[in-house]
């Protein structure tokens, strides 16, 4: 175990909330119709794991993340660092599978983690999530968990705060504004990952649950679905800095989303959980 537990993570009571949506934005996502569950209580991280921890878990162990294993990882078209363009993504043009881009290489080669230790780690797939949340002792949240958490004991509100996107006008999460993907306007101060703690937290003090970046769940994405997608699709949660109403209203915490176990993107990191 590579960690201490104490600062940075809170102590959840557990209970019964409604999970899920009966006015589910896209129904092949299984995010409806809304189901009463109940979790025991857990502990789970205030933040996104980041940088600077990914980075203690990698030099104390010497692990190797699928994306270098593989040798190439997900890009946004739009943030390629180093001219390298990499392959377009079939039915997603804005994704270049870039090689050479990993956790270290965010954008790919050429851009790097300098000042951005404090930012959520990226490019780690459901594998990596797994061998960092055994190594402090934790594991992912369940997908239950995490959206019992994520809404922040507001049972049934659209977002962690309430049902309005911007409340009085305010931006309280890192996603898309302008015209996807040509422009991003940014007016919420970010383009692109925001380091965390940048907007406000949740009733229960977690912070960047929704918006961001996408947050990897133990559970396989089939659960909720009358389709056998396989062990290797796992579940996403919270929604990241690419969404947007017009193609990905997914930034709540009932809607869900999926990849492959060992898929690694610009937009996807974890945070942990732990047993009481």
């Amino acid at each position: 175990m590579g960690e201490t537990p104490a600062q940075g993570r809170v102590r959840l009571p557990g209970g019964t909330f409604m999970m899920g949506s009966d006015q589910p934005t896209f129904p092949q996502d299984g995010e409806g119709p809304a189901v009463q569950t109940t979790v025991q209580p857990f502990w789970i991280d205030v933040y996104a794991v980041t940088n600077d921890r990914f980075a203690a878990f990698v030099e104390a162990t010497g692990y190797v993340t699928d994306a270098e294993r593989i040798g190439s990882a997900f890009v946004f078209y739009a943030h390629l660092a180093g001219g390298e363009a990499g392959a377009v993504v079939p039915g997603l043009p804005w994704w270049r599978d870039v090689p050479g881009a990993s956790w270290r290489a965010p954008e790919g080669p050429g851009s790097d983690l300098k000042d951005r230790g404090d930012h959520p780690v990226v490019q780690v797939s459901w594998n990596d999530a797994q061998a960092f949340a055994r190594w402090v002792g934790g594991r992912l949240p369940t997908e239950a968990e995490w959206e019992y958490a994520a809404r922040g004991g507001l049972d049934g509100a659209r977002f962690p705060w309430g049902d309005d996107l911007t409340p009085g006008g305010e931006h309280m999460m890192n996603v898309w504004q302008g015209e996807f993907p040509a422009r991003d306007l940014a007016e919420d101060g970010y383009s692109g990952v925001a380091p965390v703690g940048s907007f406000p937290a949740n009733g229960f003090g977690l912070y960047e649950v929704c918006g961001n970046v996408w947050e990897w769940c133990e559970d396989r994405f089939d659960a909720r679905l009358d389709v056998d997608l396989g062990p290797q699709e796992r579940t996403q949660k919270g929604g990241s800095f690419l969404c947007h109403a017009s193609y990905c209203d997914r930034y709540r915490p009932a809607a869900r989303s999926h990849a492959s176990a060992e898929t690694a993107t610009q937009h996807a990191g974890f945070r942990v959980a732990y047993n009481t």
